[in-house]
């Protein structure tokens, strides 16, 4: 992580407070990097928070990294987990990290949040706090050296300190602004507002909480909603829920007695690309569990027709069978490029262990042999379990990793030095090139995922294997710069990410800025019955990851019911993305069951990635205001509400929603209620309220308000928590 952060002068800090006042060595050792000298560190006086180290800074500066050193060897007391928060002042500061050091002697810089709503902010304090040690629960937490990089000129500093200054007055402005229309204080909030000229929110909320709050207009509000839906403001609230999955399993068309005939027969280890103008999808070889296939066929997703394009492409002057390949199509020229093939070690002779690279072209329907040993050219020797990708623009085709085949027998079993780099080919010029050889900072492995981001002009590689060894790093390479960036180390364990597994299968969306991943053979003891379905997807802009979808059920009697609902796990299989229309394509695969090896799958699947949508959201919107209009009408004209009840409201409802047909149905049963003498409720509210309906409509404006941008809306805060009761 250390390349995130450029070599800028070390910022100068004092120790501002610590939590252990009876230690064993002085917090001010952190100030040198003595890896050699165990009493060089702070140490807490026990390992249960709260405990932190407060640095202050000689004067803000832009703190944009910080380092921590380590003792020459692995140490019990290293920090595995830790969070790290920066601010003005040391009462009121915002996390800046959250990490973990790994247990060795290396040093480990990482990056810190710099940026508010798109600005740079200063800090003056940086606080350290220990979550958790290495070692057992009874070892206290230990920090060896601590050093903290970034800009301290205070011409540069300085403009970044007026604006934090300005935001947190505009803020302070805005949060008495919200405190004063609550409590009905309407000079006040006229009067500041006139004075200061800050707004408090969009002007469509500060008419929608006119029209509801203030005057009960519901059907004003209901049309401001729909406004706020046509305007796109629900849009930031929708994108940052989660994925719902929605398979659909994709029936063949027969077209002939024999089933061979009209779709592809059952393999692993096949590949797959998508032709997105066209909407073709190719499908090559593989391996069914007994020989490996040379079948060539053709998905047209409109007709939703499976069209076999050759039986033997090796009879038609292409490949011959093979599986463990790869596969990638340039669909503006109506080229599919394949490279690579698995070989038994009982069959290599010298004479088939050459890297053949063949293109098919579309349009003619002609294979065409670039070469038959890209080795030969400066390109990687045979090899199976690589990653190939194209970035169309610039017609470059990218190869990573794979295990490289060797004559003799198991000699590419174990070798580090079997695992081949990072390869180019430019395809106009027929040339390649050896970016990077396998080093350890491009580790080479097989079984990973590898995607190009053509905005971004990024590889992003995930996961793989490496002989034992199963990893889950996530890194990116720009293609440009040949810079490498280290998303996540694979070190921390952690739910949040996908697990280290082998042949999953991962796709990316450019315009959506979006990595997906559907998990294969987990690593667990290596158990083919350890093949388990999940579904990630990796936000690019936020670094996060999220499951929105995990079915670990094992049993046949569950699958045999949900043959046409999802698919059953698997691995070796493929996946393909269209991100014009959104929707995956999955079809065949091992699913990994000991007492039949050799079973292979043919299933066809589309996947959808559902969001919940604007109308559904606005639908939703509308029931909450009909909702509470009702229960307006059912204290002063129970008739009146009923007839609401039974046309307004009942016509907004999800009746197939159990809980909310379950919450309508209970409405009317307030109709019979007896009028209550006391009021429940806030007693501040009470105290305060001199409108009949002003607190609950406001309680119902502030979550309407939840579905809008954030810096639309008003503060989340509230005044009066900012009031210490001392």
């Amino acid at each position: 992580m250390a390349d995130k952060c450029e070599e800028k002068d070390i910022l100068k800090y004092s120790i501002s407070k610590w939590s252990s006042f009876s230690y064993n060595y002085v917090p001010e050792n952190i100030y040198s990097d003595n890896p050699k000298d165990q009493s060089s560190r702070w140490s807490s006086d026990s390992n249960h928070p709260p405990q932190f180290l407060m640095l202050k800074l000689e004067k803000p500066a832009i703190v944009e990294c910080i380092t921590f050193g380590k003792y020459e060897k692995a140490h019990v007391c290293n920090l595995k987990k830790f969070k790290v928060f920066g601010g003005l002042n040391d009462e009121h500061m915002i996390e800046l990290l959250e990490g973990g050091l790994k247990n060795d002697h290396v040093p480990e810089t990482f990056p810190l949040k710099k940026e508010l709503h798109e600005n740079v902010f200063p800090c003056r304090y940086i606080k350290i706090v220990p979550l958790q040690a290495w070692g057992p629960s009874c070892f206290n937490f230990s920090i060896w050296y601590v050093k903290l990089q970034g800009e301290s000129d205070w011409d540069v500093v300085q403009p970044c300190l007026q604006w934090l200054v300005t935001f947190r007055e505009k803020e302070a402005i805005r949060l008495c602004l919200k405190h004063f229309r609550q409590r009905q204080y309407t000079e006040a909030y006229e009067a500041l507002q006139k004075k200061t000229k800050v707004s408090l929110e969009h002007p469509i909320l500060t008419e929608l909480h006119s029209m509801l709050v203030k005057h009960g207009d519901f059907e004003k509000s209901e049309d401001l909603l729909w406004q706020a839906a046509e305007e796109g403001l629900f849009d930031q609230y929708i994108c940052d829920q989660d994925y719902k999955p929605k398979w659909t399993p994709i029936e063949p068309i027969p077209t002939g007695e024999n089933p061979n005939a009209y779709q592809p027969g059952m393999r692993g280890g096949h590949q797959m690309c998508l032709d997105l103008q066209n909407e073709n999808l190719y499908l090559f070889g593989g391996w069914d569990g007994n020989k490996d296939l040379a079948d060539f066929w053709v998905f047209s997703v409109p007709s939703k027709e499976w069209t076999c394009l050759s039986q033997n492409t090796e009879a038609d002057g292409g490949p011959n069978a093979r599986s463990c390949h790869k596969m990638c199509l340039d669909y503006e020229r109506k080229q599919i490029f394949i490279l690579g093939r698995y070989l038994d070690s009982s069959v290599r002779t010298s004479d088939n262990l050459k890297s053949d690279f063949y293109m098919y072209d579309i349009n003619s329907d002609r294979w065409t042999l670039i070469t038959e040993d890209t080795h030969t050219m400066g390109g990687p020797r045979l090899i199976y379990d690589h990653q190939m990708v194209i970035d169309i623009e610039k017609q470059t085709l990218y190869v990573f990793g794979g295990r490289v085949l060797n004559s003799s027998v198991g000699s590419d079993r174990g070798s580090e030095h079997s695992f081949s780099g990072l390869y180019a080919y430019h395809i106009p010029t027929n040339t390649w090139s050896c970016i990077k050889e396998d080093c350890p900072t491009l580790r080479s492995r097989i079984g990973h995922s590898m995607l190009f981001h053509s905005k971004r002009r990024l590889l992003y590689v995930f996961a793989g294997q490496r002989a034992k060894e199963y990893l889950n790093d996530f890194f990116t390479y720009n293609v440009d710069t040949g810079l490498i960036d280290i998303i996540s180390d694979g070190s921390k364990k952690d739910s949040a990410v996908p697990s280290a597994g082998f042949t999953q299968r991962a796709t990316i969306d450019p315009n959506k800025d979006e990595i997906h991943v559907l998990s294969g053979l987990n690593k667990e003891k290596e158990k083919r019955e350890n093949v388990k379905n999940s579904f990630w997807v990796y936000n690019i802009k936020k670094n996060r990851w999220s499951c929105v979808y995990r079915n670990e059920n094992s049993g046949q009697q569950y699958w045999t019911k949900m043959q046409n609902v999802e698919p059953v796990p698997r691995f070796a299989h493929q996946l393909v993305y269209d991100h014009v229309r959104k929707v995956h394509y999955l079809f065949g695969g091992n699913p990994g069951k000991e007492s039949l090896p050799k079973i292979r799958l043919d299933d066809f699947w589309v996947l959808k990635l559902c969001r919940l949508s604007s109308e559904h959201l606005l639908r939703q919107c509308k029931y909450l205001l009909r909702k509470y209009k009702f229960q307006e009408l059912a204290e002063h004209n129970p008739h009146t509400a009923m007839l609401y009840l039974q046309n307004d409201l009942a016509s907004i409802v999800d009746h197939k929603n159990k809980k909310e047909r379950e919450e309508f149905e209970s409405l009317a049963t307030t109709l019979f209620q007896s009028p209550e003498d006391e009021i429940e409720g806030n007693e501040e509210a009470i105290l305060v309220d001199t409108s009949e309906h002003h607190m609950a409509r406001t309680e119902l404006f502030d979550q309407l308000v939840a579905f809008f941008p954030e810096h639309m809306s008003q503060p989340k805060g509230n005044l009066v928590d900012l009031i210490p009761l001392t």
